[in-house]
């Protein structure tokens, strides 16, 4: 089957949420794979910009108090809301994979010591929200002085070496984040979260997260979901090999969709007159950080002003079409949020429009009033 770039640019956004908004937060977090949350107020604009009116809080309602959400560690061992109903699922698959971070020796756990960490983490978890400090007095309470020893490198100064097990521990189901105490953030065990969660069995899981990220982002490679899933290329290419996939060709690129899905043909002339084609996304979108290939996605002058040594999400960008198109930055106070967007060429009177819209919609979701200016973008790149 051949398949055109612009259909399947026009279908991912589609699914995604970008063309037409979706229903709630949770289904917002299932389309996109997970939505990642290394910074928080973008994650629920991500969320946001893909429903019908909604605000910061309905955002922040689902994960808190309707916890149809969850705060974890996902795909790449970093932070993301995932929808809680597939927690299963996601752990299940995350803790079938071996890990691809790798501490320097002298500080690294053996695999028994890796155990008994994420073990004391599970069972101080059990009943409790506690910060990362009390988290750490249980943690080496239970194992020993040795799970102290303050040598992993962090952003001021050094953390305690049991950390360096955190996200195994949220892969293995036994860690997520709870609701913040004050200005301290908390975390607790998932079946505070959903009640008799259990991972699910490693292959099923795996392979239906494989499906979940074709549907989404297809036709991909084993490369690209490597990428993305945080797994080395060979283990996804038998992963790959396992299934009944689709073949296609992308433009002369050989790609698969999952087992029974297709790319329909006219997707990207058959949109609605009402779809959205101009999208203002924020710091590590999904949509950025998940579709490949790179070149097609950021092509021209994007590759070097909205990727961050080829990586995707380090510049909230501007999309046409589901093609990255410029960058913006946002100054934000209590009453006002001042946008400014510098499209890497001209944009057409009805893109200008749209983008108008994206803005007070952006305003409007932080309940705000929003300022636009075309100009240029000067704030690097996010850590």
């Amino acid at each position: 089957m051949n398949v055109g770039w612009a259909d399947v640019c026009a279908q991912r956004q589609q699914r995604q949420g970008l063309s037409a908004p979706l229903g709630n937060p949770a289904e917002v977090a299932d389309a996109v794979c997970g939505v990642h949350a290394q910074v928080m107020s973008a994650a629920e604009l991500s969320i946001g910009l893909r429903l019908s009116g909604a605000r910061a809080r309905d955002v922040q309602d689902a994960l808190w108090i309707e916890r149809s959400l969850v705060k974890t560690f996902g795909p790449r061992g970093t932070v993301h809301l995932l929808p809680a109903r597939d927690l299963p699922m996601w752990t299940g698959a995350l803790s079938a994979i071996p890990s691809t971070r790798r501490q320097a020796p002298e500080i690294r756990f053996t695999p028994s010591q890796t155990q008994d960490v994420i073990a004391a983490i599970g069972a101080a978890l059990e009943d409790a929200e506690l910060t990362v400090d009390e988290l750490s007095d249980a943690v080496i309470a239970a194992t020993g002085p040795w799970a102290r020893e303050p040598t992993l490198p962090a952003f001021q100064g050094e953390w305690p070496r049991w950390r360096q097990v955190m996200h195994e521990a949220a892969h293995q189901g036994v860690l997520c984040f709870g609701p913040n105490r004050g200005r301290n953030v908390t975390y607790t065990h998932p079946r505070w979260w959903l009640p008799g969660f259990a991972p699910s069995p490693g292959p099923a899981a795996l392979a239906e997260v494989l499906c979940r990220y074709l549907h989404a982002y297809g036709p991909a490679t084993p490369a690209q979901f490597a990428r993305w899933f945080g797994i080395l290329p060979g283990p996804a290419g038998e992963l790959f090999a396992t299934l009944d996939l689709a073949p296609v060709d992308l433009d002369g690129t050989p790609a698969w969709l999952a087992p029974g899905d297709s790319v329909s043909e006219g997707s990207a002339s058959g949109a609605s007159a009402g779809s959205r084609r101009v999208r203002l996304l924020p710091y590590f979108d999904a949509y950025g950080v998940g579709t490949f290939p790179r070149e097609r996605v950021f092509p021209g002058v994007a590759a070097s002003r909205a990727l961050a040594r080829g990586q995707a999400g380090n510049y909230p960008v501007l999309t046409v079409d589901g093609v990255v198109r410029g960058v913006w930055h946002q100054r934000r106070t209590a009453r006002r949020v001042d946008l400014t967007v510098e499209p890497f060429g001209s944009l057409t009177t009805r893109q200008r429009r749209e983008l108008d819209t994206e803005a007070a919609r952006i305003g409007a979701f932080f309940e705000c009033t929003a300022g636009l200016t075309i100009g240029p973008v000067t704030a690097g790149a996010h850590a």
